[in-house]
């Protein structure tokens, strides 16, 4: 009976993390994970379309997340206030208290090709996201190109600072030093 609790996406995700830390990416494969978890292939196939989705499936949500940040915000906020304070609302609730599981993702991302590219990938969609959020805010297209590409180097920068710090900075106060650095280095 236990098959049919509501959480099977959280169980198949716990199963996929624990298998991929035990075994290797490369080594696991969908049936284990749905073993492990107690469920079926059929099941797994439901909630991922594959057993890398494991690690990328709640990145789909930036792009929304981004619209609705960049679409809530003041009119009269400067594109750089814009991204500083979309930066540091995604990093207090997307990263902050995560820190473990992320770099333990980091390092799963960095063991495989397939998953370095798909992460490239993930990183398009968030700049594409921010470029059209500027875009659609008036801005001309290459200023919004810039700012957009400028926004996903501040995050990757910041985030890999983050997790590989071994102080308790909170990444918000990582984002912030990282984009005092940029300004003083473009004055």
């Amino acid at each position: 009976m236990s098959r049919w609790r509501p959480d099977a996406r959280e169980r198949l995700q716990a199963a996929a993390l624990d298998l991929f830390a035990e075994q290797g990416f490369a080594a696991t494969t969908v049936p284990a994970i749905a073993a492990r978890a107690g469920l079926t292939t059929r099941t797994f196939f439901r909630h991922f379309a594959d057993k890398r989705e494991v690690l990328f499936a709640d990145d789909a949500e930036v792009p929304a997340m981004v619209a609705k940040l960049m679409a809530e915000a003041p009119a009269t906020a400067e594109p750089m206030q814009l991204i500083v304070e979309g930066l540091r609302t995604v990093a207090a609730t997307r990263f902050e208290g995560r820190k473990a599981a992320l770099r333990h993702r980091r390092d799963l991302v960095r063991s495989d090709e397939g998953l370095r590219e798909r992460d490239l990938r993930k990183r398009a969609a968030m700049a594409e996201a921010v470029r059209e959020g500027f875009l659609a805010r008036g801005l001309d297209a290459t200023r919004a190109a810039l700012l957009a590409e400028t926004c996903v180097t501040l995050v990757s920068v910041s985030i890999a600072e983050w997790l590989d710090s071994v102080d308790d900075r909170r990444l918000d106060e990582i984002l912030r030093d990282v984009l005092e650095k940029l300004r003083a280095e473009l004055a």
